[in-house]
């Protein structure tokens, strides 16, 4: 006597890819992130509205006589040799945003203690644009107030990198680090993704700029795009990785960003440095969350738990869900097959 073969119905399998099909949809419907010049953004708007509170700023009444100009993209002033008012734009490397300013690192801050007093009598004597601008260890170095941001280290990796070694003088900190606006962002920002749009504008404000650029070099701006052209899925690196994580040398374990900046033909172009068991990336982009972490939850889930990708270690949520539904599906498929054969003898 031969056994009666049933076929699983087919309607189980186009459910399954009816809803592979739908998580993958849902998945991959965020819009790509786009990078935005930090310098032109921090401009100040003509007569742009203060929305800081100011009165916990025992400075700001006297910083506002600076602002009153700098904080505009327009300024006005009597020209007494022709007995009239005269009204000039200002130069927008000159504009400051008050908002900006005292959400800043140095919003404590009067203006006239970095820049001379001098500067308090208008119109500005020329000889003022000369005049020395201080850098980060002219305020910070030895002071154990300031030893958790590690500067005396920062700094000798800036002097050995490629930076410093081919422009010397002419590159200090505030080419990247405008004291007025600069603010610690990967200590405090949770999200990862602002903290990379934040750190890649700051190179990106001279490597795809043409008129900052040539203040340093003469040469020709490279093609960014051209450049990184071996990369895989270049798009999806470059919103989800800083330049610094591939053109900068790992150092030491203290300071939060490393600062020695490589030769173009040092930078790393090779997938395991990053997608390994021992990612570069926990030591950078991920460093502080990965340490908060562990001190939390132990080494192995700080290493687990961040949103670096680590060949066989990370998991992929959509693929989870999806193992979870075809699994599921078999167990109903198997389930509904034998209680037909038991409803059949």
């Amino acid at each position: 006597m031969m056994r009666e073969i049933y076929i699983r119905p087919s309607w189980l399998v186009i459910v399954l890819i009816l809803l592979t099909v739908i998580l993958f949809a849902f998945d991959f419907s965020s819009e790509p992130l786009q990078y935005e010049d930090a310098r032109n953004a921090n401009q100040a708007a003509p007569e742009e509205a203060i929305t800081v509170d100011l009165t916990q700023f025992t400075n700001a009444e006297e910083n506002q006589k600076c602002f009153q100009c700098h904080g505009q993209s327009k300024y006005s002033y009597e020209n007494t040799e022709q007995g009239r008012m005269v009204n000039e734009r200002m130069y927008n490397e000159l504009i400051i945003s008050p908002n900006d300013f005292y959400i800043s690192n140095h919003r404590t801050f009067k203006c006239t203690d970095c820049h001379s007093e001098e500067y308090e009598s208008f119109p500005h004597a020329g000889y003022l644009r000369m005049e020395y601008k201080y850098t980060c260890l002219d305020c910070h170095e030895g002071d154990e107030n300031y030893a958790h941001f590690y500067f005396e280290e920062i700094d000798a990796e800036f002097m050995a990198s490629v930076h410093s070694e081919k422009h010397s003088d002419d590159f200090t900190c505030w080419m990247c680090h405008d004291p007025h606006i600069y603010k610690i962002n990967a200590r405090t920002n949770e999200n990862i993704r602002e903290t990379i749009i934040y750190d890649n504008t700051i190179c990106l404000d001279c490597h795809s700029d043409y008129r900052r650029f040539q203040l340093l070099t003469e040469r020709q701006r490279p093609n960014l795009i051209q450049s990184h052209d071996w990369l895989p899925n270049q798009e999806l690196h470059i919103a989800s990785v800083r330049c610094i994580e591939c053109h900068t040398e790992k150092q030491t374990d203290s300071a939060l960003v490393e600062h020695k900046v490589l030769p173009k033909e040092l930078a790393v172009k090779n997938c395991k440095e990053c997608h390994s068991s021992n990612p570069e990336l926990l030591a950078s982009l991920y460093k502080y969350e990965a340490q908060e972490v562990r001190s939390k939850n132990g080494f192995f889930r700080g290493i687990t738990t961040s949103d670096s990708v680590v060949i066989g270690a990370s998991r992929n949520q959509t693929l989870n869900i999806i193992s979870l539904v075809l699994f599921a599906g078999v167990v109903l498929g198997i389930a509904f097959h034998t209680t037909l054969r038991i409803l059949k003898k």
